[in-house]
């Protein structure tokens, strides 16, 4: 699917990946409007300095709001969901908020795309959501079943919906690498386990990504991208190997590793070369079922801990230098 001359929309679009998103989209792709639905003034303000663009639109409005994302998504071809609660510890404290955003507020993207002209529709999922231990992997394994399954509704004439996921994104806001660099100087850095392993994939990896699975989605597809994977005590010794290590203990509802797809999927998973795809378990898919690509056996799971891409100290340190980090 070409994006030139179409209307984009991304809701929680003042986000990391939102300003990376239109960053690609206004540079590489001709798209007719950007749409910007997120419910921070401030954020917005600072994104319309940045990318000083007649082509961008911002929208105040907060996924909660059914009524507003409809009014939205008028005009609209593509919409990319990002907007979510991520932060793990206020999902867990403030459940019923993440709920209403991360579960309700899917729902409503999904019938506002049913009730307008809208194409196309990728959601941002999470590793969280692939056997969830805490609420917002929970929460945003409903949001993945349900615009998996609102294909169901949308018919042979409406939106198709597909849902992509990846891990840690490096150097998001509240990862570990920020935190790493801070506390170098002070001499000693925390390690929650010594055995934690992590999938990464940088920024703009992952807007690429979606931006692919935009085009080659039948919708109903849940795609996973094949990335590196590093350890915790790797990454220490990239970013700070003068430093101490003190171990922590993991934290509440956090994982030892990433898992993005699990044994009960290994069934519906093909290997396309350079990613994964999830086929949805419903009848409506039969029509499109891919033929691409190669079934992967049986007991298949995609785990950071054993994934053959691995990177090394001088992969790690060379991955973040190319960031601005080191």
């Amino acid at each position: 699917m070409p994006f030139a001359g179409k209307s984009v929309l991304i809701t929680g679009g003042t986000g990391s990946f939102g300003n990376a998103m239109t960053s690609i989209l206004l540079a590489e792709h001709q798209p007719r409007r950007v749409i910007i639905y997120s419910r921070d003034e401030f954020k917005q303000y600072e994104m319309r300095q940045r990318f000083p663009d007649h082509r961008l639109r911002f929208f105040i409005g907060d996924v909660r709001d059914g009524e507003r994302l409809r009014r939205a998504c008028h005009g609209v071809e593509v919409v990319v969901h990002a907007a979510a609660m991520k932060q793990v510890p206020a999902a867990e404290y403030n459940p019923f908020e993440c709920i209403k955003t991360n579960v309700l507020g899917a729902q409503n993207v999904i019938d506002a795309a049913l009730s307008t002209e809208v194409e196309r529709v990728v959601a941002l999922s999470t590793d969280k959501a692939a056997t969830p231990i805490n609420l917002y992997g929970a929460t945003k394994l409903c949001s993945d079943k349900l615009f998996i399954a609102g294909n169901a509704y949308s018919g042979s004439g409406g939106p198709r919906l597909a849902v992509v996921r990846y891990g840690n994104v490096v150097g998001s806001r509240g990862s570990v690498v920020p935190l790493f660099l801070k506390l170098r100087e002070s001499g000693a850095i925390p390690i929650t386990d010594p055995r934690m392993t992590r999938f990464w994939i940088t920024l703009e990896q992952g807007v690429r990504f979606v931006v692919d699975c935009l085009r080659r989605m039948h919708g109903g597809e849940l795609f996973v991208p094949k990335i590196p994977s590093t350890d915790i005590l790797t990454l220490a010794e990239a970013v700070a190997p003068a430093c101490r290590r003190d171990t922590i203990g993991i934290r509440p509802g956090e994982k030892l590793h990433e898992l993005m797809i699990g044994e009960d999927d290994a069934r519906l998973t093909r290997d396309m070369g350079t990613y994964y795809v999830v086929q949805p378990a419903f009848p409506w898919w039969r029509d499109s079922n891919l033929t691409e690509g190669e079934p992967v056996p049986e007991s298949f799971t995609y785990r950071s801990d054993t994934n053959p891409q691995r990177l090394g100290v001088e992969q790690v340190r060379e991955l973040l230098a190319g960031l601005g980090y080191l």
